[in-house]
């Protein structure tokens, strides 16, 4: 099913001045300030004549002057009425009032909150928990649901607007336990996962080994998903091996079919490491070469050469080589100082084991090491 991408310039925009309607009254309301705004807005968009589908609402920053809040209570809000399906966020264009009589043609990922708020349902599930016990505060559920503090915090909001919880002394109480049959209950599969599946059949039934794989756009209007969405799906693949990332006008490949277990190695995936390894990105590449260098030639404390210095060796871009730093120093391995005697600094030796050489560069490979090392 294909869709049609909007243009900002072709949809009706609501000015402030086009709401004319009470603002809720948020200094004495006994809900969350989302929750409020939330129905305000639902209310607005079901009874002003002016705000039809496809009409672009008013930015967060002009609502939040409006109201008196912070740009995060009104995207909060937003998040709401957008999982009620009342309006679609866009990036780069703004929040677009839904025809709610017509299903949403675009597939999106499942948000933090709504992963959160299946989370919460499940424990209430699975512990028996009864009407009128109290949940745990939210930053232990944080630890059940795996999404941060605020996240389930918001997840908890929406549960009390939606009559499953409600509000006790310092507690959340469970109001009902109606909804064992409530589709949040079952397990999650993400959008990304979905759409690696329909890439595996898009492959098997339109590809062989070999071709090059349609321009991310393409398949965006292809499978009805983002871009991002897309981009994520493929990396999937790339490390499962199924697909072959190249850089210029290689593009990306198929290495092998989905169903196919066994990988033809052929020569340019099998000159400097095993296929699945020469499917990675480049930064990733690098990763793994510095982690060499470091192992053979730095103790704790010395200082790498600089990224200008690495992008000349290596024969790479400086940004590549810095997300290699920033990924490495989330591993604990450098550290970074500022200042006259600022720099790359190693803080942990990687184990001294055989790294396997992922070249970053033919030509660097070339000058550098030799045939028999690459072996």
């Amino acid at each position: 099913m294909n869709y049609v991408l909007q243009q900002k310039s072709d949809l009706k925009k609501i000015k402030i001045s086009d709401i004319s309607t009470t603002l809720p009254d948020l200094k004495s309301c006994t809900e969350p300030k989302s929750s409020a705004i939330a129905k305000w807005l639902m209310n607005i968009i079901d009874s002003n004549d002016r705000i039809t589908p496809d009409s672009l609402l008013p930015s967060k920053p002009d609502l939040a002057y409006l109201l008196g809040v912070s740009i995060g209570t009104v995207q909060n809000a937003l998040r709401y009425i957008e999982d009620m399906g009342y309006v679609e966020s866009k990036q780069c264009i703004g929040t677009i009032v839904r025809n709610r009589e017509k299903p949403n043609q675009l597939r999106k990922l499942t948000s933090k909150r709504e992963t959160a708020i299946s989370a919460i349902k499940k424990y209430i599930t699975d512990n028996n928990l009864r009407e009128g016990q109290a949940l745990p505060s939210s930053r232990i559920l944080s630890s059940v649901t795996g999404c941060s503090t605020n996240t389930t915090r918001l997840a908890i909001e929406y549960l009390v607007s939606a009559g499953i919880l409600t509000n006790g002394e310092n507690k959340k109480l469970i109001k009902t336990t109606d909804f064992s049959k409530d589709e949040m209950i079952k397990e999650n599969v993400t959008l990304v996962k979905k759409v690696e599946d329909d890439l595996k059949k898009y492959i098997t039934n339109n590809l062989k080994t070999g071709d090059r794989i349609p321009a991310h756009e393409h398949l965006s209007k292809k499978l009805s998903a983002s871009i991002k969405t897309i981009h994520d799906a493929l990396k999937s693949l790339i490390n499962e091996g199924i697909l072959l990332a190249r850089r210029g006008r290689y593009g990306t490949t198929v290495l092998k079919m989905p169903n196919d277990k066994n990988i033809e190695l052929k020569k340019e995936t099998s000159i400097f490491a095993p296929a699945p390894e020469a499917a990675f990105y480049y930064y990733e590449k690098t990763q793994n070469h510095i982690k060499k260098m470091i192992a053979e030639n730095y103790e704790i404390g010395a200082k790498l050469p600089s990224i200008n210095e690495l992008s000349k060796q290596l024969d790479l871009s400086p940004n590549t080589i810095r997300k290699a730093f920033h990924n490495l120093a989330k591993e604990g391995y450098l550290t970074f100082s500022r200042g006259r005697y600022g720099g790359t600094f190693v803080a942990d030796i990687p184990d001294n084991q055989a790294f396997k050489w992922l070249a970053v560069n033919e030509g660097y490979v070339e000058q550098n090491v030799s045939k028999d090392s690459l072996i």
